[in-house]
């Protein structure tokens, strides 16, 4: 029997840093209930983004994330037997899902040998202004701009 009150551990698993955005990626990238495998890909991710980018594998994620996020989406409205594709303000909270999901959805169709891989491509093409996610919010962005004139039909 121990003396002292509980046994100092050390934690089998590198932890990556607190942070609502990544453990929402992580979440994302989880399947099957697997979170530690997720944890691992993601903190692979961030290591093989930092080598690449030459910068901090947090603040690469961060500028991936700031790129990827759209701002402006459509949303149809059934007015008068017509559907009108409507542009609407994105809330916070369903921007940053939108870029979570584009970031991990967009490295998964990535040629590559690992996910790990794949993620950290997508961050540091995020990050520089290209790859599918920022393709994406362009897009969105366009298809918003073009139905500009039914934005009266907002409520």
């Amino acid at each position: 029997m121990p003396r002292r009150a509980s046994i100092p551990r050390k934690s089998k698993y590198e932890t990556i840093p607190a942070n609502r955005t990544t453990a929402r990626i992580a979440a994302k990238l989880m399947m099957d209930g697997k979170k530690i495998l997720s944890n691992r890909i993601l903190r692979q991710a961030l290591a093989r983004a930092e080598a690449q980018a030459n910068r901090p594998g947090l603040e690469v994620l961060e500028t991936a994330l700031r790129n990827a996020t759209p701002i402006i989406e459509v949303k149809p409205r059934r007015v008068g037997g017509a559907t009108y594709q409507v542009p609407v303000e994105i809330r916070g909270d369903r921007r940053l899902s939108l870029g979570v999901r584009w970031l991990v959805q967009a490295a998964r169709k990535r040629n590559g040998k690992s996910m790990s891989e794949k993620l950290a491509s997508e961050f540091v093409d995020a990050s520089n202004g290209l790859g599918a996610a920022v393709k994406r919010r362009e897009d969105t962005h366009k298809m918003a701009e073009a139905n500009k004139a039914f934005s009266h039909f907002k409520w």
